[in-house]
């Protein structure tokens, strides 16, 4: 009896090990599944088919594909003109970045005709957020990867029923993991309101389920078209700092009002359709062109998105791009960072080429396993040159870089393998120095409150420390 157990798991091993040949697209990430599935009999595999298994060619994001495709093309030609027309006449003002900023043009609308605003913290996010509801006539779009039962969510479905009530379409797509505290409440309150209200990705049982790669990390509001919102803070009374909080909870969001606002519309719209099974259409009372006309500020800005329904990573291209147009300076702030060997790489070329990179990490991190994995790259990022902060004041959940006190992004993706290939992502690019200098000048003061690494006394931390953090590197490529 036992030798037909070993032999069918055997089978089963091999069986899984050439799934992950074949479904699992580098090399690093295949043999660091692989080396889960045979050092850990039964717990490796179920969690290979828990969280391993690549459905980026599988059927379930076939549908979302075939939406986008069939939508896309109505808006692409006049997207691609406009983009282009607008380039020209900055590229001065884009001076080295000019071929990031070309790179998604072609899918991507690029425009001056914005106004961006910068909201450190959820003191400064959520009062505006609220009073631009408000001031919603036409419809609002809201599309979040977490949003909590508490008094700032509570706060915002209240606004979100309100509106609902006296006509307005509202349409709210929650993360199905992320939002698992709502479903059973908030939920069922805003559909009873009027609020049409759709799961990304439906989750049936929490503990068995094998979708817990692909989420929807997206925070997305539009506002009649005009208003959007992006950025790393959620729906939670935790990102409002209070005497009484028990960390101190440091994260920026950014306003767009104008023409850039047509990319979060479009990207909230495909997911939308996937989510409710509808098919809305792409009409002048959802992207109003009419902001060509209106003058709403000077600010250019683009929209980036990728996901596992995505052909390339091009949040992850981005990012490389602009570490290696930069001639003097790259500031990034990240929760998570687990990189793979080119984003790697794409900073030591960088650092080893004249550029001061400097990296602000957390601290006090909400991952224990995640935060150690992160401390293995600090040798080989200090040994290149590369300044690194770790933030003391309390966690901070920022996703942000800046160049050169000329381009800045902002969005929702982390730097590792889960925000750049898995889950669903948006970052926004601003080419302007005003901004730039405000997302510089809230990176500096954020390293008052930080404490930088110094490479000889990294190196004399203890050696049971350097050996789990080599341990846990060997599974970077998973996390």
């Amino acid at each position: 009896m036992g030798t037909y157990v070993i032999f069918i798991y055997f089978a089963i091993v091999v069986v899984v090990c050439t799934a992950i040949l074949f479904y699992t697209e580098t090399p690093s990430k295949a043999l660091g599944y692989m080396l889960l599935v045979i050092s850990f009999p039964v717990g490796g595999i179920l969690l290979y088919l828990s969280v391993g298994l690549n459905y980026r060619k599988r059927e379930l994001y076939r549908k979302k594909l075939l939406i986008d495709e069939l939508e896309f093309p109505k808006l692409e030609q006049r997207i691609a003109d406009q983009s282009y027309e607008t380039l020209l006449h900055n590229r001065d003002k884009i001076g080295n970045f000019y071929q990031m900023a070309s790179f998604s043009r072609n899918t991507n609308l690029t425009s001056s005709n914005n106004r961006a605003k910068l909201l450190i913290n959820g003191e400064q996010k959520f009062p505006d957020v609220f009073e631009a509801l408000k001031q919603a006539e036409h419809h609002i779009h809201i599309e979040y990867y977490i949003y909590e039962n508490d008094a700032v969510g509570n706060q915002l479905a209240h606004i979100l029923m309100e509106k609902a009530r006296k006509g307005v379409q509202v349409r709210f797509i929650y993360d199905d993991y992320g939002c698992r505290g709502i479903r059973k409440n908030i939920v069922k309150q805003l559909r009873k309101a009027g609020v049409e209200v759709y799961p990304f990705y439906k989750i049936h049982l929490i503990f068995l389920a094998n979708r817990l790669n692909y989420r929807n990390h997206r925070k997305i509001i539009v506002i009649d078209g005009i208003i959007g919102y992006i950025g790393g803070i959620n729906v939670s009374d935790k990102y409002i700092n209070q005497p009484t909080n028990p960390l101190f909870w440091r994260d920026t969001h950014l306003k767009i009002t104008g023409a850039s606002v047509v990319n979060l519309q479009f990207i909230f719209l495909a997911d939308w359709n996937f989510c409710a099974n509808q098919k809305i259409s792409f009409s002048d009372d959802y992207f109003p062109f009419k902001v060509k006309t209106n003058h709403y500020g000077n600010h250019l800005v683009q929209i980036v998105s990728s996901g596992p329904d995505s052909k390339y990573p091009k949040i992850k291209y981005t990012l490389i791009q602009a570490i290696l147009m930069a001639r003097e300076e790259v500031c990034i702030t990240t929760p998570y960072f687990i990189p793979d060997k080119s984003f790697l790489e794409a900073i030591n070329i960088a650092t080893l080429s004249g550029v001061k990179v400097k990296i602000l990490l957390p601290g006090v991190s909400d991952s224990f396993i995640v935060n150690t994995t992160t401390r293995s790259y600090f040798q080989g990022l200090l040994d290149a040159g590369v300044e690194i902060y770790t933030y003391s004041k309390g966690f901070v959940h920022a996703k942000t870089m800046v160049c050169d006190q000329t381009v800045s992004i902002i969005g929702t993706a982390n730097l590792d393998n889960r925000s750049f290939d898995l889950n669903f992502e948006i970052n926004a690019i601003i080419y302007n120095r005003d901004i730039a200098h405000d997302l510089r000048e809230n990176f500096n003061k954020d390293l008052t409150y930080s404490k930088q690494i110094i490479s000889s006394e990294w190196q004399e931390r203890p050696f049971y420390l350097k050996f789990f953090e080599r341990v846990l590197h060997l599974f970077s490529s998973l996390m």
